[in-house]
């Protein structure tokens, strides 16, 4: 019985990691391009009690074990595409397909984002492109994006091309935006601001080239998030009530080491 205590306690801890991750998805539900966050668990070391015996088709064919509860192990992102909402703003980019923007932090570090909602940060004659942040967008050379004063009807093609009218009434070509990709997405380290570092585990950044991507570049239109608030609601009422059954398990264990205790009574 002692042992059921602690692993229901393994159970109500689970849960509240559950419930903390389900809590954190439906917060960012208006959150550009997040991507939806799931708990994995796995099961706990067994205490073999027997073990089979198999002689001459004769003895026990299977173990006798008991579990000593879950742990955490993952907390996996969903990098399904989200719905796409139309802005009609000039500098919003969303990514139809797999890719991330390269942005550039202010210690020179790259980091990656889905959030293609950017501004101009002026400077005398010249603006640059970044995030709300004030992060530099890269462009294909590892440069940041820069427009000169006087230019109109900038656009952005499907493949990352941008160009402006200049004041001679020429279009001038002004850079490529940078899109990479990883061979394991989900291995990317979240920082909080929309933004993902490269590990190990995601592997360096493949640079996803113009006329080799299937992805495309939309203007005017952002990433809305893919959570999916039904379902995530269905999680939460699942987990509540896995976490009533494991406190319900102590309350009976403890009901029973109670009844032993007064046995000589």
């Amino acid at each position: 019985m002692i042992r059921s205590l602690w692993t229901a306690a393994t159970g109500m801890k689970s849960q509240q990691l559950n419930i903390d991750t389900i809590s954190n998805n439906l917060a960012n539900v208006n959150t550009n391009g997040y991507k939806t966050q799931r708990a994995e668990f796995k099961d706990l070391l067994y205490a073999t009690i027997k073990r089979t015996n198999l002689q001459d088709d004769m003895g026990a064919p299977v173990n006798l074990e008991v579990g000593h509860g879950v742990m955490p192990t993952a907390t996996t992102r969903d990098f399904r595409n989200g719905s796409l909402i139309e802005t009609q703003n000039t500098f919003d980019f969303a990514i139809d397909g797999r890719g991330f923007f390269s942005v550039v932090l202010p210690n020179d570090q790259v980091r990656y984002t889905r959030d293609g909602s950017f501004k101009l940060s002026v400077d005398g004659d010249e603006a640059t492109l970044v995030t709300s942040e004030g992060y530099i967008v890269l462009s294909e050379e590892d440069d940041a994006i820069v427009m000169e004063n006087g230019m109109k009807d900038i656009t952005v093609d499907n493949m990352g091309y941008i160009t402006a009218t200049d004041e001679d009434g020429e279009i001038v070509e002004i850079g490529r935006l940078k899109l990479v990709d990883f061979m394991n997405p989900a291995g990317l380290l979240s920082e909080g601001q929309n933004l993902y570092s490269a590990t190990v585990a995601s592997g360096e950044e493949i640079p996803l080239e113009a006329d080799e991507m299937e992805s495309k570049i939309v203007q005017h239109y952002l990433e809305a998030s893919n959570v999916q608030v039904v379902e995530e609601m269905v999680k939460m009422i699942t987990a509540q009530r896995a976490y009533e059954v494991s406190s319900k398990t102590i309350q009976v264990s403890d009901e029973m080491l109670q009844m032993a205790n007064n046995i000589r009574r």
